[in-house]
């Protein structure tokens, strides 16, 4: 069986970041000398001709092109298609487009309201020393991710709060940092509950809704805070296969979904949401080997149990 690693909340560093650059070649323009005093060849000629502005040729050619867009089948004007572009919502306009107008007028979409409930964990460990049991190992700092849920509660993974002395979160798009505490750790199933005392945090936040077990082939869209960058990634993917696997970190086997979306380091603990805006599951280990790519892992609500019922249940 192939070694499977799991997706670790620790930051790279910046060198092992490859930067790959592109090089774009302009399209070469084609020169026409200017002040020709000669006739024009016959190739040079046609050109003029065609392109010279209120020609003959020009207007004939134009004439067929619209007489040949009106015949053919199944082909839109350029009324229609100006209709269709600046339309909107309004009564001439598609179902699809007025549906989408409707739903845009509510204000915040879905995905920007997912996408604020997500927060980023950052947390200091310092692991016992089992060698010498009355000191502990130095110091390392880590960073994951989060999200928050009913009751003033926040979910990531166990193993990015494991041997914590010192936990803080940040929401999108601000810099400050709020201290947090662990209410509760699950190991063997890879889940920890925070919250937050100060009250400025939950100001305008709201809670992720939660959807049932995913089927094969359904959208799955993860969001968190992974290496590459500071602030919040979105991928996307479909559900690939869903089986008892190996949760690394708790050395245990139970429910689990794998999908193609990238998962990578910083985005363990981070909710992976359906097409419904529905939390369905949370992004915690992906496999590393030579022969493997795209198999990454979310444990499903089921495997959830009670950790998404709020505080009565912490």
């Amino acid at each position: 069986m192939a070694p499977r690693s799991k997706n670790q909340a620790s930051k790279l560093p910046e060198d092992s970041i490859q930067k790959v650059s592109t090089r774009s070649q302009a399209p070469q323009k084609r020169r026409t000398p200017a002040g020709l005093s000669g006739p024009a060849t016959g190739s040079q000629a046609r050109e003029q001709v065609d392109t010279a502005p209120g020609s003959p040729t020009q207007g004939g050619r134009k004439r067929r092109k619209e007489r040949l867009a009106a015949s053919a089948p199944g082909s839109t004007s350029a009324a229609a298609l100006s209709e269709l572009d600046c339309g909107g919502g309004g009564e001439g306009a598609p179902p699809a487009l007025q549906a989408y107008a409707a739903e845009d007028d509510g204000g915040a979409s879905p995905r920007e309201a997912e996408m604020e409930a997500v927060v980023k964990v950052f947390a200091v460990h310092s692991e016992p020393n089992f060698s010498l049991p009355w000191q502990r190992k130095r110091q390392f700092s880590s960073s994951g991710s989060g999200f928050v849920v009913a009751g003033r509660r926040i979910l990531t993974n166990a193993h990015c709060v494991d041997h914590h002395t010192q936990v803080k979160v940040k929401r999108r798009g601000s810099d400050a940092k709020y201290v947090a505490s662990v209410l509760a750790v699950g190991q063997e199933c890879d889940i920890a509950m925070l919250t937050v005392a100060d009250e400025d945090f939950w100001a305008g936040l709201e809670a992720v809704r939660f959807g049932a077990l995913p089927r094969l082939q359904d959208s799955i869209t993860v969001i968190g805070y992974p290496i590459g960058g500071d602030t919040m990634s979105v991928t996307s993917g479909v559900v690939s296969r869903i089986e008892v696997t190996s949760y690394v970190h708790g050395a245990a086997e139970l429910l689990g979904v794998q999908v193609d979306a990238a998962i990578n380091s910083g985005n363990s603990g981070g909710p992976a949401f359906s097409d419904r805006g529905e939390c369905v599951g949370i992004a915690f280990q992906s496999l590393k080997h030579e022969d493997a790519e795209n198999i990454s892992y979310i444990i499903p609500t089921p495997g959830m149990g009670s950790w998404e019922g709020g505080p009565g249940h912490a």
